[in-house]
C-alpha cells in the first residue's frame, strides 16, 4: 500500500508542474485516504457524545447535477471533451434556505423588547408565552454570550442562543450596568437606513436638488448641440465647459425673487450656496496603501473587521445596485454599513444611467459617512453586463463620462473607478479610457489585470497594468490580480502602481496584509486559523444577531468564506515558497487533524468546522458553495 501511495505521490509531483502546488512528498495522499482518515478521526474525537445529530448528514449536501456538455448540431460529432467532464461555473440552481425557516417557534419581538402590548394583537403569529417558548427553544450553543460580555447587555434576550449567560431562573434578562454605561452613546456601526428615510424613498419624496441641476445641464447641452448644428446659437451659448454650465444653472436658481436657495436657521453664508471646487473636496491619500477589494457575498462587515486586525488600510463595502438603494431596500443599504474600526472606508455602487447614478451619489453623500465612492465598471456577471453596467460601461464611453461627471458634481468626497482590461480577451481598452477618465475628474483608478471574458482564468497581465499606471499619472492607479504572498506584492510594487488591491488572496489567507507589511511568510498554525474563524463568529453574531436567525446567517457566510480558505497550503508543507494563486492544492494530510480538516475541499467538512464554533446545524440545514469549483467530493 505504501508503494501505491509513493507512486501516487510521484505522479502528483508531475501534475504539480502542470497546475498543482508542490507539496512535500511525506504529506501527499490520495483522495480516498484523505477522507477516510478525516471521517475516522472526526468520529473518534466526538466519542460517546457524537450522536446522530452531531454528525453531518452527507446526503444533505449533495451537489446538483453537473452542467450538460453542449453538443454540436450533428450529435454524431464528438465535442472533443472527455466524457463525464464537469463544466465549472456558478451553482445557479443551488438551494436557498432563509435563516427564518430554521426556527419553528419564534418569540414575539414585543416580549424580547419588554413591551407591554403586541401591536399585532391576536393576529400575531409568534409566541408570547415565555415558558412555552423556552420549552421548545433549541439548546444553547455556549456558556457565554459575546454581546453580553462586550456591551453589558444582549438585545436578543431570551431568543439568544447563548441566553443562559444572561438569564435568571425566572426568565429575566440581566445586564452589566458598568459596561452598559461605558458603551452609552457609542455608535459602533454607521450608515444604517432609518425608517423615515426608507419611507420617503419608497414614496419618492426625497429631493435631489444637485442631481436635478446636473441633469438639467445634460438636457440643455443636448439642446445646444442641436441648435449648433442648425447654426442658430451664438458663440457664448455654445460653451463646452460643463463647469460654466453648472455655475450658470446654480446661479440662476440661487436667488429667484431674492429668496435664499436653501432653508437656513441663521445667517446665510457662502458655504450654503457655493459648491466646493474639486481642490476643496475632502482629499484621501491612497498612495502605498493596502486595499481590500469590495467582495460580493464574502466582503461583509465581519470579514472586513478580521482584515482590519491584520493591517489592511482601505476597506470598501460590497457592490450595491443604485436602483435598489434609491428604492430604499434594506438588504441593499446593509452593504453600506461601516464599522467604527474602518478608518478609511468607501462604498461601491453599480449602475448604467447618469440619472440614477447621480441621484444615488447624492443620496450617499447626504445620508452616509464614507471617505470615497467607487464606481464598479468591472463586474463581469451577465445580470449586470447585459443591461450596460459593470464592464458594459467600458464600451459606453459617453454614458460613462456623464455618470462620472454627474457623481463628481454631487459628491463632497473623492470618486474612484474600478475597471478591467477590457471586455474581450485580446482587445484591451483600459489604456484608451484612462487618459479620458483623468479629464473627467476621477480621484483614483483600480485596474484588474484581466478582461471580462477571462473572468478569473489565466494570469493577470501586470505588464499591461504597469503601462496603464504610467498613462494614469498623476492620478493614482491601483493594480489587482493574483496576489497571494508578500513576494507577489513586492513584484507588483516594482511596477508603476500607486498601491495594490487584494481580493481572493485575502479570502484564502486574510493574514496576507500582515505578511506584506512585515515582509515574511507566516507559517500560521491551524489553531491560529481557528481563532480567526472564532473572531469572525463573534463579529457575525454582533452584526447579524445571536438568535437562531443570526447564528445560521453567520454560519452561511462562514461556509462561503471557507470555500476559499480551504485553498490555503501551510508554508511548512510546501516544497517551494510561496504558493501561487493559480495552483490548486493536491490532497495532503496536515501536521495535525485540524490542519487536515481545514484543507478539505468537501462542503461537509466545512460544516464540521462551523459546528465547532456555532453548534450543530439544524435538521433541515442545507448549503452549497456559490461556485462549483470550490467544492467537489
Amino acid at each position: 500500500m505504501e508503494a501505491v501511495v509513493e507512486e501516487t505521490a510521484e505522479k502528483g509531483a508531475d501534475v504539480a508542474i502542470k497546475g498543482e502546488a508542490a507539496i512535500k512528498q511525506e504529506f501527499r495522499t490520495t483522495k480516498e485516504k484523505f477522507h477516510e482518515r478525516l471521517d475516522s478521526e472526526w468520529q473518534n474525537s466526538k466519542g460517546n457524545e457524537a450522536g446522530e445529530n452531531d454528525l453531518v448528514d452527507e446526503t444533505s449536501v449533495v451537489e446538483p447535477d453537473p452542467k450538460k456538455l453542449k453538443l454540436e448540431p450533428d450529435d454524431s460529432k464528438s465535442t472533443g471533451k472527455p466524457d463525464g467532464k464537469r463544466l465549472r461555473g456558478q451553482n445557479k440552481s443551488r438551494p436557498h434556505t432563509k435563516p427564518t425557516t430554521y426556527e419553528e417557534n419564534r418569540l414575539c419581538l414585543s416580549v424580547i423588547q419588554k413591551n407591554k402590548e403586541c401591536i399585532y394583537g391576536s393576529k400575531c403569529h409568534f409566541i408570547h408565552d415565555v415558558a412555552e417558548y423556552m420549552a421548545s427553544k433549541p439548546a444553547d450553543i455556549g456558556e457565554s454570550c459575546y454581546l453580553y460580555d462586550t456591551f453589558g447587555k444582549c438585545g436578543f434576550g431570551l431568543a439568544c442562543r447563548f441566553a443562559k449567560a444572561h438569564t435568571t431562573p425566572d426568565f429575566k434578562t440581566m445586564e452589566k450596568a458598568d459596561l452598559v454605561k461605558e458603551n452609552e452613546g457609542r455608535t459602533v456601526v454607521k450608515n444604517s437606513l432609518n425608517k423615515d428615510l426608507q419611507n420617503r424613498l419608497r414614496k419618492r419624496s426625497v429631493a435631489f436638488k444637485k442631481s436635478a441641476e446636473y441633469l438639467k445641464t445634460l438636457s440643455s447641452s443636448k439642446d445646444e448641440t442641436a441648435q449648433q448644428k442648425n447654426g442658430d446659437v451664438c458663440k457664448a451659448e455654445t460653451s463646452s465647459d460643463p463647469k460654466e454650465k453648472k455655475q450658470v444653472s446654480a446661479g440662476a436658481e440661487a436667488s429667484p425673487g431674492g429668496q435664499p436657495p436653501v432653508k437656513t436657521v441663521g445667517p446665510l453664508t457662502d458655504a450654503d450656496v457655493i459648491k466646493l471646487r474639486p481642490c476643496e473636496k475632502k482629499q484621501v491619500d491612497f498612495r502605498d496603501k493596502l486595499y481590500l477589494a469590495p467582495l460580493t457575498t464574502c466582503g461583509n462587515l465581519p470579514f472586513r473587521r478580521v482584515c482590519k486586525r491584520f493591517g489592511v488600510d482601505v476597506t470598501c463595502g460590497e457592490m450595491a445596485m443604485c436602483t435598489n438603494l434609491l428604492q430604499g431596500q434594506q438588504s441593499e443599504w446593509a452593504l453600506l454599513k461601516r464599522h467604527e474600526s474602518e478608518d478609511l472606508f468607501g462604498v461601491q455602487v453599480e449602475g448604467c444611467f447618469p440619472d440614477t447614478m447621480t441621484r444615488c451619489a447624492e443620496l450617499i453623500n447626504s445620508y452616509t459617512d464614507v471617505d470615497f465612492v467607487d464606481i464598479n465598471s468591472g463586474c463581469p456577471i451577465d445580470l449586470v453586463y447585459k443591461k450596460g453596467g459593470g464592464c458594459g460601461l467600458m464600451t459606453r464611453t459617453r454614458k460613462f463620462e456623464q455618470i462620472v461627471k454627474g457623481m463628481n458634481y454631487v459628491l463632497d468626497v473623492p470618486l474612484t473607478v474600478k475597471i478591467r482590461t477590457g471586455v474581450q480577451e485580446k482587445s484591451n481598452v483600459a489604456h484608451k479610457l484612462i487618459p479620458e477618465m483623468k479629464n473627467w475628474g476621477v480621484s483614483m483608478i483600480t485596474l484588474h489585470g484581466r478582461s471580462r471574458e477571462q473572468r478569473y482564468t489565466k494570469l493577470a497581465d501586470w505588464d499591461y497594468i504597469n503601462t496603464c499606471a504610467k498613462l494614469a499619472n498623476p492620478v493614482p492607479l491601483f493594480g489587482n490580480g493574483d496576489i497571494l504572498s508578500y513576494e507577489d506584492a513586492m513584484k507588483a510594487r516594482e511596477t508603476g502602481v500607486s498601491g495594490i488591491m487584494i481580493a481572493r488572496g485575502a479570502l484564502i489567507k486574510p493574514w496576507i496584509f500582515t505578511e506584506i507589511k512585515e515582509s515574511r511568510h507566516w507559517d500560521i498554525s491551524s489553531t491560529e486559523r481557528l481563532d480567526i474563524l472564532k473572531d469572525f463568529t463573534n463579529f457575525g453574531l454582533e452584526h447579524w444577531g445571536s438568535d437562531t436567525r443570526g447564528v445560521e446567517k453567520t454560519r452561511t457566510f462562514m461556509l462561503e468564506w471557507l470555500s476559499f480558505m480551504c485553498r490555503y497550503i501551510p508554508v511548512g508543507l510546501l516544497e517551494r515558497v510561496p504558493q501561487k494563486i493559480n495552483e490548486r492544492p493536491p490532497y495532503y494530510m496536515g501536521r495535525n487533524y485540524l490542519e487536515s480538516l481545514m484543507a478539505s475541499q468537501n462542503v461537509g467538512d466545512w460544516v464540521r468546522i462551523s459546528e465547532m464554533l456555532l453548534g450543530p446545524v439544524p435538521k433541515n440545514f442545507n448549503f452549497l458553495p456559490k461556485h462549483k469549483a470550490n467544492s467537489y467530493k
